[in-house]
């Protein structure tokens, strides 16, 4: 890397396309593997210069900025409008994130083999995203609804997230919040070697075909072979519950981690929002409540809880499309009633209920 770099240590990969003419570089900007410098702190941009920048990335879209260059990119574009999901995903790198996501879960499939090195590399990406980006920008784009077919990158990347926000609710030490992100990242990897037709299923699975898809906890186990124990093991029992009742081994409270524990939480929170070819997806708030009807039987109550304090805490002022077509504005939690907040719709504040409630959060395209 360029000895001019000196914030390499908190470098993001955003999209070179939100480059744009006028701008000032206040830090240098990298190629699109950070090892060769593009731009240096101090040009004005051009959109000649723009276009000279494009070639010299070797026809790549990523570059590589400094947490300072992605806020002010995250600034313009919350400026000149109101950004889209595609936009977000572009300037907090996860649009970067989910592509190095394929290539790892692609490998899987077609080698049977974990990329150690790969992973390793997007979990250290994710984790500087959670210390340079805001909760609150973070759970927009786990809470968009997105592509089926981009589902299990997705979740891969949204659940590293989630287990990163959630340990550091609860107040753990950077360390370990760092492997909750690389956990929440590969928790999942095994799901590369189940068969497509099953993986991908459009309908809801036989019996047999559960079984199948079962033992991807198993698989990722396996896979991980080169990591630690406790990493390991808190992937495999991600579907376990505290009650003894889930899988593979049926394990109860005292005999899961605090890792897999959270990791089960952040699991289903992003499955149940999620969209898929055989269900819709639930809003956040649905999924809140739900996540409180499952402590003690399925999920550690105290993460529930922590979960369920801060989530909504981020979630104010963000928009919400109605289940009569309307959108509002998030003004107000009860505790006591999470699913159903207090939402100003055409100017108007009232408590959501069953005749009118949130379907999901609302961002463009």
């Amino acid at each position: 890397m360029d000895e001019n770099n000196t914030n390499n240590g908190s470098l993001i990969a955003v999209s070179s396309r939100l480059l744009y003419e006028g701008m000032e570089v206040l830090d240098d900007i990298y190629n699109y593997d950070a090892t060769h410098l593009l731009i240096r702190r101090g040009t004005k941009l051009s959109d000649d210069s723009i276009g000279k920048i494009k070639n010299l990335n070797s026809g790549k879209d990523t570059i590589y900025v400094t947490s300072g260059t992605q806020r002010t990119l995250l600034e313009k574009s919350q400026h000149t409008q109101h950004p889209s999901r595609t936009e977000m995903e572009q300037i907090t790198g996860y649009a970067a994130a989910k592509d190095k996501t394929v290539e790892l879960l692609d490998g899987i499939a077609n080698n049977k083999v974990l990329q150690q090195e790969g992973l390793r590399s997007v979990s250290a990406e994710l984790s500087n995203r959670l210390e340079v980006t805001s909760p609150s920008t973070i759970l927009s784009l786990i809470n968009a609804l997105a592509p089926v077919d981009e589902y299990l990158q997705r979740h891969c990347i949204n659940v590293s997230l989630l287990n990163g926000l959630i340990g550091r609710w609860l107040g753990l030490p950077a360390g370990d919040v760092d492997t909750l992100v690389l956990i929440g990242l590969l928790h999942d990897c095994g799901k590369a070697l189940v068969p497509p037709q099953v993986l991908n299923a459009p309908r809801m699975l036989t019996g047999v075909e559960f079984e199948v898809i079962k033992m991807h906890a198993v698989y990722s186990y396996d896979l991980l072979g080169e990591f630690p124990e406790h990493v390991r093991r808190a992937a495999r029992c991600h579907h376990e519950k505290v009650s003894g009742a889930g899988y593979p081994d049926r394990l109860q409270y005292k005999d899961l981690s605090i890792e897999a524990r959270i990791t089960a939480v952040s699991d289903i929170y992003d499955a149940v929002v999620s969209q898929r070819a055989y269900k819709k997806p639930r809003s956040p708030f649905s999924t809140m409540a739900m996540l409180a009807e499952l402590r003690d039987t399925d999920l550690d109550a105290e993460i529930v809880n922590t979960f369920n304090k801060y989530m909504p805490q981020e979630l104010i002022e963000k928009s919400v499309m109605m289940s009569d077509g309307s959108i509002g504005i998030i003004r107000e939690f009860d505790s006591d009633d999470i699913e159903y907040p207090i939402i100003e719709v055409n100017g108007t504040t009232i408590k959501s209920g069953k005749n009118l409630y949130c379907t999901s959060m609302y961002t463009e395209e």
